[in-house]
């Protein structure tokens, strides 16, 4: 993650897939930003509706910032 990502940016998330069935890379919104560190922190997505309906659920967390990328 090289760029700043702020609540209300697009972005895409990646799942793993040998821990979420359907790992791949996934839309959404981020819709809360949880301090971790004074470097990492948790972003909070809120899916689109098509990865809600593929995975099951609406939002997730990331943690690791390899697995988020601001889209645009």
């Amino acid at each position: 993650m090289s760029e700043s990502i702020d609540i209300g940016d697009r972005v895409k998330v990646f799942l793993d897939p040998s821990k979420i069935r359907g790992g791949d890379w996934y839309e959404g919104v981020v819709i809360r930003i949880d301090p971790y560190s004074m470097h990492r922190s948790f972003y909070w997505v809120l899916l689109d509706p098509d990865a809600q309906a593929i995975l099951g659920f609406r939002e997730i967390s990331v943690f690791n910032p390899k697995n988020i990328q601001r889209l645009g």
